[in-house]
């Protein structure tokens, strides 16, 4: 049988053997609040490699110190940080996955010791600090610290960068209404609230020239926030900026009942990719090979985001491939077993 998930998918320059991206997850495992990479994370990595995963792609990964989801947050912040990341892409690529890595900066989510920033003075929820609102100096700051860990990303060796716009973190908090309410350029119209991710892009593309994704949200949940229509304007936005594909998610930029089941996002892939004519990846809740054979033989999605199954089953790929009655390569090694 011919398989969708176990087809090549070529983005620009790069060709990933199938269909199955393992999605960013954080790990919060770095030791000493440095952002470095530790054992932990050349395991893991590593072993969904092993087990085939045709992209693997890096946790967030913070621009700023400031802007660490928690203490223990991988960084790019620091061209000290380059080392260890060259190693695992290495690392990564001797089993024939291609690398990729979320650059990302949490705004008013962080939860790092001193201020943290966002858009708007607005805390996410009492639980949280309430943040400074961003000066345009500190955007413009934000900005380079974005560019300069693309070119740590490309000094790295990694395949492809993904720009971290989702979750309530700093990017998607620019766009929702709903945690920006500035009234200059970067606040108010839609236009506006775009231009923060823009002009992020933009700096991007000044040091890298491969693929680049931009993960979203695609509903807020909430009244008077954005929905799936808003994001399809963001979405021929971003293709007009040359971003190649964009994974949907969705939530997280305020507190929000969720309703939640298997396949509950990819609607939001399916609509963006059809309506904005971009290739999308698709997320959430997708455990089973038949789902994603179905996700991708109706073209409701180019790419396949698996994240806590990948957690339970390292080798998610073999398992795929034998519910699908598929034969895929196994590492040599594991031939007997396979």
């Amino acid at each position: 049988m011919e398989s969708a998930l176990f087809s090549p998918y070529t983005i620009k320059n790069v060709t990933l053997k199938n269909r199955i991206v393992m999605s960013p997850m954080c790990m919060y495992s770095s030791h000493n609040e440095d952002g470095m990479l530790q054992d932990w994370h050349y395991t893991h990595y590593v072993s969904r490699a092993v087990g085939q995963v045709g992209l693997i792609m890096v946790e967030a990964t913070a621009v700023t110190p400031q802007g660490r989801i928690s203490p223990q947050d991988l960084g790019i912040w620091s061209d000290d940080h380059v080392p260890g990341l060259k190693k695992l892409v290495e690392m990564i690529k001797a089993y024939g996955s291609k690398t990729s890595i979320q650059i990302a900066h949490a705004g008013r989510k962080a939860t790092v010791t001193g201020d943290i920033v966002a858009p708007s003075a607005i805390a996410f929820n009492e639980s949280y600090k309430t943040p400074k609102e961003l000066t345009i100096n500190e955007i413009k700051e934000t900005i380079a610290a974005f560019k300069d860990g693309a070119r740590r990303a490309k000094e790295a060796g990694f395949d492809i960068i993904e720009i971290h716009g989702a979750h309530g973190y700093l990017i998607n908090e620019f766009l929702s209404p709903l945690s920006n309410k500035r009234e200059d350029e970067y606040g108010g119209s839609p236009e506006n609230r775009y231009r923060f991710l823009e002009e992020v892009i933009e700096a991007v593309q000044e040091v890298w020239d491969g693929p680049l994704f931009v993960r979203v949200s695609a509903n807020d949940y909430a009244e008077g926030g954005l929905t799936p229509t808003d994001y399809v304007q963001y979405a021929k936005r971003m293709k007009d900026q040359g971003v190649d594909l964009i994974d949907v998610s969705s939530g997280a930029v305020v507190p929000a009942k969720i309703d939640a089941y298997p396949g509950y996002q990819v609607g939001f892939a399916d609509k963006i990719r059809n309506e904005a004519n971009i290739p999308t990846g698709a997320v959430g809740l997708i455990t089973k090979a038949v789902q994603a054979e179905e996700i991708l033989k109706n073209n409701r999605a180019d790419l396949i985001f698996i994240a806590r199954e990948l957690l339970r089953d390292p080798y998610w790929p073999r398992t795929a491939a034998k519910e699908l009655g598929v034969s895929i390569d196994s590492p040599k090694q594991y031939e007997r077993g396979w």
